[in-house]
């Protein structure tokens, strides 16, 4: 069964340690961003440097938020962090296949992760708000970007089973029947 397993990795390209990379990456990343806004929102060094970009952020906000060191009073940004991040939850749990049961945990606790983010992130700086609500938007344009057949051809990804012609209104179809249509 393991050469069996390593040929498919070989003939596929498709070692499970490539996937793993990148969260390897990209999570340490999301982390060290997040604490540098933290910081320089609160310019807890008083150095110089720290004080220029503190200045910055406390007049580099837009819309309702103009200042990016104070938290946003209207909870728009985080509204809408919760909510990006419980679409991606939720397109992720409306996929065809069944999910196991340690993948339905897992979307649980995303749920609800996705739901508690909201008033933590209200007093939160905007601006750490801010990037993980950009991260987040990211991340849910890439997810229905590689959805699209003419994006997969363009990027010459082979197709699986559980491709479609139709991904978009396959997925609102199954978001109307799971949560719309509920009997």
């Amino acid at each position: 069964m393991k050469r069996l397993v390593t040929e498919l990795y070989i003939r596929d390209n498709c070692h499970p340690f490539k996937a793993g990379l990148i969260m390897c990456i990209q999570i340490p990343m999301w982390i060290f961003i997040s604490m540098a806004l933290r910081n320089f929102s609160f310019n807890t060094s008083g150095s110089p440097t720290d004080e220029l970009v503190h200045t910055q952020l406390q007049n580099g906000g837009t819309l309702w938020f103009p200042d990016l060191t104070m938290p946003d009073s209207t909870w728009i940004l985080p509204v809408i962090l919760g909510s990006v991040n419980l679409l991606l939850v939720e397109m992720f749990a409306l996929r065809t296949v069944e999910l196991s049961r340690f993948q339905k945990y897992i979307t649980i606790f995303l749920r609800v992760f996705s739901v508690v983010m909201i008033p933590l992130s209200a007093s939160l700086p905007s601006g750490m708000v801010f990037y993980w609500v950009s991260s987040s938007f990211v991340g849910l344009t890439h997810n229905l970007f590689l959805r699209s057949p003419t994006v997969r051809r363009l990027f010459r990804l082979p197709r699986t089973k559980m491709d479609s012609d139709t991904p978009y209104k396959d997925l609102l179809a199954a978001f109307v029947a799971k949560y719309i249509r509920r009997k």
